[in-house]
């Protein structure tokens, strides 16, 4: 029996049925772009053939193929090449105007990651007048191998970046048919934490990608970093073999076991790596931290911020445990400025090494970046608001990289990756009710109210909010850390 209750939207590429779930309806596993299988692994994209007849979108599309070392509380189906799906959820009803839209992109180092992950369900959104929409893009091997031959056929004589390119058609199919689900095209939050906060920070440069949002929320951003050049790229993806053919014959398990090829065992914490977005020349042109410093960049209202403590999951399995290894790690990584980083992170005895090596690793992967894009958005003259988080949960550490992400969604209730004894009270519930709330404003108004105020705008004195125990203003994050990043990062290119 049909269930008329049921919703049913005419896409550009056909009609689709998605589910009622009280006052909310959701529409999962909507293709936006053609199976990148076969002859199309490893190429950008394309569009997505139309359908006859009404297609079934109550199901999560699978996830990108990927190993992860944590459980992301995905509820896809399964994993497979074909992954270019999103996810919509809408208040039920035809609004009075179009809604404000937020797109989700999801983090994981580039290599994992999932659309249908719980903690970035959209129902909170929705009940609060928003179409929330989460997309898939191609990770690990899958996403972003460049490779000589694979240069060698594009018409536009680049290779890698095809997660971005993923990223990019998702925006596209939310511009071109958002309205018919009662969303505003003009009005366009993009939204991640971690890879997914470095992608839209990159896609912010990119010339392909221009309009695409007209505003964007960086959780933890990996930005302001070198990028690996196409031709340094190349030449890591060359380790696979030469034959393009031969590798697109091989099976998902085969590449996932030769992706290691790829991943350091180690990253370097001022160095490029390539099984990530690249300076292609095509998607990006430029290092992100040029473009941003230069102006080149979409001018954007912005959110950005990060944890206290960003780094010591990451590195736990580094072999960097006595004080002598975290001085070599130091003068390999900073060279004579070696000594005034000691400075900053001192380490007496064996013991201090390792909570050492997670403030050194969060500083130089995320703490920097935000720090760095809040004061080049500021410098535009734009709207950026910036935040910290340091809220410790009830017998908890430190809050690490992404726990953030289930107080945006107003899941207090939801553990962090990784964490299998999660705990939460009542301050948390009100602090995921006030992040949320102020996310929620943000993408409506560009102006987030925070626990009934305005944010003030990040200023000369460094000022944000606190996300703590207490919701409070305060001035200024790790500044003599930054300050020390900044003279290195200037020093280490000579032409500024």
């Amino acid at each position: 029996m049909t269930d008329r209750t049921a919703p049913i939207i005419e896409t550009l590429s056909g009609a689709v049925r998605g589910e009622r779930a009280g006052e909310i309806e959701v529409f999962r596993g909507i293709p936006f772009a053609a199976p990148p299988v076969g002859p199309l692994r490893w190429r950008p994209p394309q569009p997505v053939a139309p359908w006859e007849g009404i297609r079934d979108c109550t199901r999560f599309g699978d996830d990108c193929p990927q190993r992860s070392v944590i459980q992301l509380g995905s509820r896809a189906p399964g994993q497979s090449e074909d992954c270019l799906t999103l996810n919509i959820w809408r208040p039920v009803g035809e609004p009075d105007a179009p809604l404000p839209v937020m797109v989700w992109i999801f983090g994981g180092s580039f290599v994992y990651g999932s659309a249908a992950e719980d903690r970035a369900d959209g129902t909170s959104f929705a009940r609060d007048g928003v179409i929330h929409v989460t997309l898939n893009y191609r990770v690990g091997l899958f996403g972003f191998l460049a490779h000589p031959g694979l240069t060698a056929e594009s018409p536009d004589d680049f290779s890698g970046n095809y997660g971005l390119l993923d990223q990019i058609a998702g925006l596209r199919w939310v511009q071109d048919n958002i309205a018919r689900f009662g969303g505003d095209p003009d009005r366009v939050t993009a939204f991640g934490v971690s890879a997914g906060a470095a992608s839209i920070s990159l896609l912010l440069t990119s010339p392909i990608a221009r309009g695409l949002f007209s505003q964007a929320i960086l959780q933890s951003p990996g930005a302001f970093r070198p990028l690996a050049t196409l031709q340094d790229a190349e030449a890591a993806g060359g380790r696979l073999g030469d034959d393009i053919a031969a590798l697109r014959e091989l099976s998902v398990d085969d590449l996932l076991d030769r992706q290691k090829l790829l991943e350091p065992a180690m990253r370097s914490l001022t160095g490029a790596r390539v099984l990530r977005p690249i300076r292609d020349g095509h998607v990006i042109v430029e290092d992100d931290r040029d473009a941003f410093l230069s102006g080149r960049f979409a001018h954007v209202p912005l959110i950005v911020g990060s944890m206290t403590d960003e780094g010591s999951a990451a590195v736990a399995k580094w072999p960097i445990d006595t004080q002598d290894a975290f001085a070599e790690l130091l003068e390999t990584t900073f060279g004579d400025a070696g000594p005034d980083a000691a400075a900053l992170y001192p380490v007496e005895n064996d013991n201090d090494a390792r909570p050492a090596l997670g403030q050194l690793f969060g500083d130089t992967q995320f703490t920097y970046g935000t720090a760095a894009l809040a004061r080049a958005f500021a410098a535009a003259g734009l709207p950026v608001f910036r935040y910290v988080f340091t809220r410790r949960r009830p017998g908890k550490p430190d809050p690490r990289h992404s726990e953030d992400v289930g107080y945006v969604f107003d899941r207090a209730d939801l553990a962090p990756r990784g964490d299998d004894n999660h705990r939460y009270d009542q301050v948390d519930v009100a602090l995921a009710g006030a992040m949320h709330a102020a996310w929620a404003s943000f993408a409506k108004s560009g102006k987030p109210i925070v626990a009934g105020l305005p944010w003030p705008k990040y200023d000369d004195a460094g000022t944000m909010v606190e996300f703590g125990n207490e919701i409070r203003v305060r001035a200024g994050w790790r500044q003599p850390h930054m300050a020390f990043l900044d003279r290195f990062q200037s020093r280490a290119d000579p032409a500024r």
